[in-house]
């Protein structure tokens, strides 16, 4: 499949988001372009005992008015409003309305982490039942099952928005949840592209949803010193490849493309935004937790990508970093950067959007290439932003705190995970 021309074509002709910068892409790609954090203190739960109490929340809730019913969801968590909500947008705008007459050829490819949990209940059923040197099990099985909502517990599982979104939309295709952390919606688009390339389907709905702004959540990444704990100047924290940078952000919210196989789209007159030319997988196959230290799960990924798409490096006009501000993380994807496009690698502009909206986990790669797209469509390079004391270390072109002009047409999106995970998608502007 790597490079070949022969075969179909997947092409986005629908853009959902709702971020931390805003309920919907529009919003969002202007608080991009002006450099706006959505970075604040954590309002979600109380945090003030935690190392680190700022995140990026969605705190503009008008996103709900694309939700079909609110009511029939309220159990379900907020990664599936936002899910809904960002596959809603995408869809009015693709305008599948009466484009779908076999909804088998109709699937969805989403990516989604944990739902809902009910802490307050949980906890107290807990402590309630706790004797001695552990949890009387009947007594908490009894109180539990009184107490908890079994629609809840169900809404925790990862694959419920996809399941949400193809009883919406009818899409009796293939329907698939991945869950691989931060490359994960990436991975999404990317395997979503793959069905429709060895037509298994027309029309895929892909993309991811998130919020792990909860105790456990913020919890767990706090045990592992992932966090930035810059809790004085929250619109600071989040300093990807700056010298000073101390972890990332957490983020929550939800995005959605529609991909449609090239000559569907046109039979039908749809708009289309831009070509997914090409994916790359790979896995560091190192530590659930690092990089390989000489970035090398990371190049393979990129090299794939670009093989696939039947680009070379020189022909990237744009890298949209998966840029977190780990101190590991940005030094070695700068490595893996410099030794896979090496001298190309100081013309190549590479920038980092979760320096204002942090990092959206299942969402993030998502939320990056619409980022991308509208990159290519308005000719605008988002910034990083906080990017105030360079690290010799990280000495590419970051496109620092102001957002940048330039002719756009091949742009790579990397999205690297925990567990070693790598997925890098090339996107083009489209042309026939």
């Amino acid at each position: 499949m790597r490079g070949n021309t022969n075969r179909r074509r997947a092409v986005i002709t629908g853009i959902g988001a709702v971020t931390p910068l805003g309920p919907d892409v529009k919003s969002t790609w202007e608080a991009l372009k002006e450099g706006r954090s959505g970075v604040g203190p954590v309002t979600l739960f109380d945090a003030s005992t935690f190392p680190s109490r700022i995140a990026a929340e969605v705190t503009d809730e008008s996103f709900k008015k694309y939700l079909p019913d609110v009511e029939h969801y309220s159990q379900a968590g907020r990664n599936t409003f936002f899910g809904i909500a960002a596959a809603m947008m995408a869809a009015g705008e693709a305008g599948l309305d009466h484009a779908v007459k076999d909804p088998r050829r109709f699937g969805i490819y989403f990516a989604s982490g944990e739902g809902i949990a009910d802490f307050r209940n949980l906890t107290t059923i807990v402590q309630n039942n706790w004797h001695g040197n552990g949890v009387e099990m009947p007594a908490l099985l009894t109180q539990g099952a009184r107490v908890l909502n079994p629609l809840r517990e169900l809404e925790q599982e990862p694959n419920m928005p996809a399941g949400h979104l193809a009883a919406i939309f009818n899409a009796q295709g293939p329907n698939l949840n991945t869950l691989t952390a931060c490359a994960a919606s990436s991975q999404a688009i990317g395997e979503a592209t793959e069905i429709i390339r060895r037509g298994d389907a027309d029309i895929m709905l892909s993309g991811g949803a998130h919020s792990m702004i909860h105790p456990l959540g913020m919890g767990g990444f706090c045990l592992l010193n992932a966090l930035s704990t810059q809790n004085e100047e929250p619109t600071k924290a989040s300093r990807p490849f700056d010298r000073k940078r101390d972890g990332f952000v957490l983020g929550e919210g939800g995005g959605a493309v529609i991909l449609e196989e090239l000559e569907f789209a046109k039979s039908r007159g749809a708009h289309i935004h831009a070509e997914v030319l090409g994916y790359g997988s790979t896995c560091d196959a190192f530590r659930i937790t690092d990089m390989h230290p000489e970035g090398r799960g990371g190049i393979a990924s990129m090299r794939a990508a670009l093989e696939d798409a039947g680009v070379s490096p020189e022909d990237v006009d744009y890298i949209n970093a998966h840029g977190t501000s780990t101190l590991v993380n940005d030094r070695i994807e700068t490595l893996s950067i410099k030794k896979f496009f090496k001298e190309n690698a100081y013309e190549t502009p590479v920038s980092s959007t979760k320096s204002m909206t942090g990092h959206l986990i299942a969402a993030a790669g998502v939320a990056e290439i619409i980022a991308c797209i509208m990159t290519i469509q308005d000719g605008v390079i988002p910034p990083t932003i906080n990017y105030e004391n360079p690290d010799p270390d990280c000495d590419l072109d970051y496109v620092p705190n102001q957002a940048r002009e330039a002719k756009v047409d091949v742009v790579l999106s990397n999205s690297f995970g925990f567990g070693g995970q790598n997925v890098c998608l090339v996107v083009k502007k489209f042309s026939k």
